[in-house]
């Protein structure tokens, strides 16, 4: 585990950690109880789609991390301020499919398959919009709560092309945030978003 210049004011309290911290077997310097969540939000996404700078700016700079159980592969977790109850934030590992290849991919997929989701985000690369969203279908089939963030839109557009959110929504019947994390552009958007269905919501795993 790491703590990124915790702030002062942080104090350490006593006690079992959250169900997700065990899960995850992390020991933290702040303890959060699992009653001072308010939810629970992964971050799924291929490589290279500015996943880990979005949890940047979704988590701010306390993160822990650390190997998942049995593995050298490692999951960063943090704490979205969200009105009065924080959410806890997981950056997966990259995957391209929910079929896993490789080992990065298995611990994605387990971690989603073990631990209770209130919210899959899955970011992709507006450039590449086609080819990341049979991981978006794989997901909504597998019966998950999905946001699909669709990241990097100012360098699609720099490349002139357009993406129209509304229809995606409309067609896939998920929420749909046009974003870029470098920026700071739709952030507050994507947020707020999440808080939203998160209020709505109730942990949940896949049907299957």
């Amino acid at each position: 585990m790491s703590c990124h210049d915790c702030p002062s004011k942080c104090q350490a309290k006593s006690g079992k950690s959250s169900r997700i911290w065990d899960f995850l077997g992390i020991k933290q310097r702040q303890p959060l109880k699992r009653a001072e969540t308010q939810g629970v939000i992964a971050l799924v996404g291929m490589p290279n789609v500015g996943k880990s700078v979005l949890f940047n700016a979704l988590t701010g700079k306390y993160v822990a991390v650390s190997n998942y159980s049995g593995t050298t592969v490692e999951i960063a977790e943090g704490i979205m301020a969200w009105e009065e109850s924080p959410l806890a934030v997981i950056d997966t590992p990259g995957m391209y499919s929910f079929l896993p290849i490789s080992e990065e991919e298995k611990v994605a997929r387990d971690l989603l398959l073990n631990q209770a989701i209130n919210l899959v985000v899955h970011v992709v690369d507006g450039k590449n919009l086609g080819r990341m969203l049979p991981l978006t279908f794989q997901l909504i089939e597998a019966g998950f709560p999905v946001l699909l963030a669709i990241n990097m839109i100012d360098e699609a557009e720099q490349q002139g092309m357009k993406v129209n959110s509304q229809h995606l929504q409309m067609e896939l019947g998920i929420p749909v945030v046009v974003m870029s994390a470098t920026t700071g552009r739709g952030i507050k958007q994507l947020k707020a978003r999440i808080g939203e269905y998160v209020n709505q919501s109730t942990c949940l795993s896949p049907t299957y």
